[in-house]
């Protein structure tokens, strides 16, 4: 069952990590080469977009399988495969997780409440200031640290528990 756990934990990982580094590659880059009032039109967008239950299911499925993938191998003596796991697991907790919900987050819904169609120019361009550099470099920290927490978890079902 551990096995099976951590299988599926693995792609729940790869899914989020895949998630975040394929917005850094593409939907930033994209983001960055419009107008601010299409800039702030789109990340609002996407903003809302983003909260379904696919989403969902990945993002809290990995903050759940992770401590429980790293549960079921605590019992084996000196398992390096929990070691790895416990670290994944903190990892994702506070820098995925973590950043999302107390960096990420807040900016989003700063920005949801902001309405585009009555604001001047300037405003809108000094809402995208506010946001943008941020926004950017907490979705690059947790982009990094889904891609570490991935790896690690990928380098945990290649360990043979100790017994």
């Amino acid at each position: 069952m551990a096995n099976i756990i951590l299988l599926i934990t693995t792609t729940s990982t790869g899914l989020i990590a895949g998630l975040l580094y394929s917005y850094s590659c593409s939907v930033n880059l994209g983001l960055g080469r419009l107008t601010d009032t299409e800039y702030v039109s789109a990340m609002q967008s996407i903003n809302r977009a983003i909260q379904n239950p696919l989403f969902f299911f990945s993002f809290m499925g990995t903050l759940i399988l992770l401590p429980i993938s790293t549960y079921m191998h605590y019992g084996q003596p000196s398992s390096n495969r929990f070691i790895i796991l416990l670290i994944a697991t903190a990892i994702y907790i506070v820098a995925v997780f973590g950043i999302t919900m107390f960096g990420n987050v807040p900016l989003n819904n700063a920005l949801d409440l902001f309405n585009v169609k009555s604001a001047s120019v300037e405003e809108i361009a000094s809402q995208r200031a506010k946001f943008e550099i941020s926004w950017n470099r907490l979705h690059t920290v947790r982009t990094i640290a889904s891609v570490i927490a991935f790896v690690l978890v990928v380098y945990a079902c290649l360990k043979e528990p100790v017994i």
